[in-house]
């Protein structure tokens, strides 16, 4: 698998939301992603990039522009430094929630996607790399 190309963006605060979603906008429009996968693919983003900030206390997405093949598609990797997640399986559960949300965001982000991965560890951080590809 290639990286085309790959842009990193900062999650500090709310306004990097915001220019999260513009970005992943930009970038489906520009591979030719249909209206409902580039809807699909800025929702996953919105809600991981909300997670990086409220729960992760910050961090950073990698935007990734892949090739495998005769395949294209598009690669988020969003990576935080924060406390973690200490039981993953019941994070992805539809519900689950240790804020103020209805808890959909990791199970939703991963519904949304072809691809999902998750890595946390207690104390050391969370990253969610998530891909969709081009039908």
């Amino acid at each position: 698998m290639k990286v085309v190309r790959e842009e990193t963006l900062p999650i500090r605060e709310k306004a990097d939301i915001v220019r999260i979603r513009q970005q992943v906008r930009a970038w489906t429009g520009e591979l030719g992603f249909g209206l409902v996968e580039q809807t699909k693919m800025i929702t996953a983003a919105s809600e991981l990039a909300r997670n990086t900030l409220d729960h992760g206390a910050g961090g950073h997405v990698e935007i990734r522009d892949l090739s495998d093949g005769e395949r294209r598609g598009l690669r988020l990797v969003f990576a935080d430094e924060g406390p973690g997640i200490a039981d993953l399986q019941i994070a992805l559960q539809d519900g689950y929630t240790t804020g103020t949300g209805m808890g959909l965001g990791l199970s939703g982000a991963k519904r949304l996607v072809n691809d999902f991965e998750i890595e946390s560890e207690p104390g050391q951080g969370t990253t969610v790399t998530i891909t969709r590809w081009l039908t």
